[in-house]
């Protein structure tokens, strides 16, 4: 669970560890200012584009296998951009990042998922692992600040080698390989539908933020998506084995959970965004300083995720999430009250406390129902879809609400959450089934040996 855990922190932190460096990226590496934008979307194209096709992956060829495929593109691909010489070097190294990434992180969180069984210490363990990822996202622009200041912005590649070295030697000897029963193949005509349209909105909704609505180039693109979907959903009812079973997206828990998620990623991506750039222009602050004013976020973030866990168990899923959702919008009503001249302890840090903790309360819950009922043989999927979700509803909101403006964005924000919320009260069950648990998983019946050597092919 901890290495699991400190390489999603990592494949999380580079979402966002890129943010503060960009201007001194841009003079080293002469990147023009229409250029520059893509060190970042190279990453989120093909993180959110890839995650169905590499979720369905690791059930079928091996969650174990295919996780260390990807944390190892992911160390070659951060030294490719530590190392880069020309901007073209470092958004191909971005681009592989991204690979990397879409390929570790469902395989990462289906292995949680099924580590875990039990429904109280899978609750605890998403607890944990939703935390850790948004803390790694904030603690990106931290350690972006930090490094480009005081070392050189090429630290914030070369530091992930550590923890890539870690995962590669140490995970083989703690995990068994673990694959979904049975013989079904990969729906390789839906795997590439689904493939094709999520990088072709992601890539639309990218665009957005450079060229407006309006450009003929965003429209088509936003429009092969819809199609290309359309075309996905007509394969995959006629598919034999399709990559997103029709029984999958019927669970009324894990649809509301990802309908929220999207909601929650539109306004936490945007705030994200906006609150950097207001802190550095309206409050004047220093790259370096701007991200040490995210250090309370985190802090926040634990004391949500210390709190989530015993919350949902106690008065059940559809209750916790409504609770951690009023907390966000409080948060996100009282930042988008700051402006020029304002201080940052009587200001920022209320509003940013309170959202924080409204964050460490919401990711767990809305993690855990987002892989409800799943088994060995979907685990990688429900995980995948629900990283995805995450990802393609960040686009969205800075393609958005960012245009917004910085109180006009974080408004908008608070009603997409209040969204979120209306949408969980009115749909979601009170309390989800939990994890359905295999007999396999029984201290009795697991396999004995070298964890390298077993072969874990569960039966539900």
């Amino acid at each position: 669970m901890i290495v699991l855990c400190l390489v999603q922190f990592m494949l999380v932190l580079d979402d966002t560890v890129v943010s503060v460096a960009l201007p001194s990226i841009r003079d080293e590496l002469g990147f023009s200012a229409s250029d520059l934008p893509w060190v970042v979307n190279a990453y989120f194209l093909a993180f959110g584009g890839l995650l169905l096709l590499c979720g369905r992956m690791a059930d079928l060829l091996g969650r174990r296998r295919v996780f260390l495929i990807g944390v190892a593109l992911f160390g070659v691909a951060s030294l490719a951009c530590g190392l880069a010489q020309e901007p073209w070097q470092l958004v191909i190294g971005r681009f592989v990042q991204g690979t990397g990434s879409a390929m570790a992180g469902p395989a990462a969180m289906s292995m949680v998922t099924l580590l875990y069984p039990g429904r109280e210490e899978r609750a605890r363990a998403l607890g944990i692992w939703g935390g850790l990822a948004a803390l790694g996202g904030t603690s990106g622009l931290v350690l972006s600040g930090a490094l480009t200041d005081l070392v050189s912005w090429r630290g914030i590649f070369l530091i992930n080698l550590p923890v890539v070295v870690v995962a590669l030697v140490l995970l083989p000897r703690l995990i068994p390989e673990s694959l979904a029963p049975g013989r079904g193949g990969l729906d390789v005509p839906g795997a590439l539908l689904a493939t094709a349209a999520a990088v072709s909105l992601v890539y639309g909704l990218l665009r957005v933020a450079e060229t407006g609505w309006g450009d003929p180039v965003v429209i088509g693109a936003v429009a092969l998506s819809t199609a290309l979907a359309v075309a996905f959903l007509a394969a995959e009812s006629r598919a034999a084995a399709p990559l997103v079973p029709g029984a999958f997206l019927a669970s009324r828990t894990r649809t509301v959970a990802n309908g929220a998620t999207l909601l929650f990623s539109m306004a936490m991506y945007a705030m994200s965004f906006l609150l950097m750039i207001q802190i550095q222009t309206a409050l004047g602050y220093r790259p370096f300083l701007a991200g040490v004013t995210y250090l309370p976020y985190g802090a926040g973030i634990l004391a949500g995720m210390w709190l989530s866990s015993r919350i949902s168990l106690r008065i059940g899923t559809r209750w916790a999430l409504m609770l951690a959702f009023l907390v966000n919008i409080a948060g996100l009503l009282l930042l988008s009250a700051v402006s020029a001249g304002d201080s940052y302890a009587a200001h920022v840090l209320p509003g940013m406390l309170i959202l924080s903790v409204g964050n460490g309360l919401s990711l767990p819950v809305m993690a855990a129902a987002a892989v409800d009922g799943t088994t060995v043989e979907n685990a990688g999927l429900g995980s995948a879809l629900f990283t995805s979700v995450q990802q393609i509803g960040g686009a969205v909101g800075v393609a958005t609400l960012a245009v917004m403006g910085y109180s006009g964005g974080l408004t908008a924000g608070a009603i997409c959450v209040a969204l979120g919320a209306a949408l969980v009260a009115a749909l979601l069950p009170s309390r989800t089934r939990g994890p359905r648990r295999p007999a396999d998983h029984t201290a009795k019946d697991r396999p004995r040996g070298r964890p390298s050597e077993q072969r874990v092919d569960h039966r539900p």
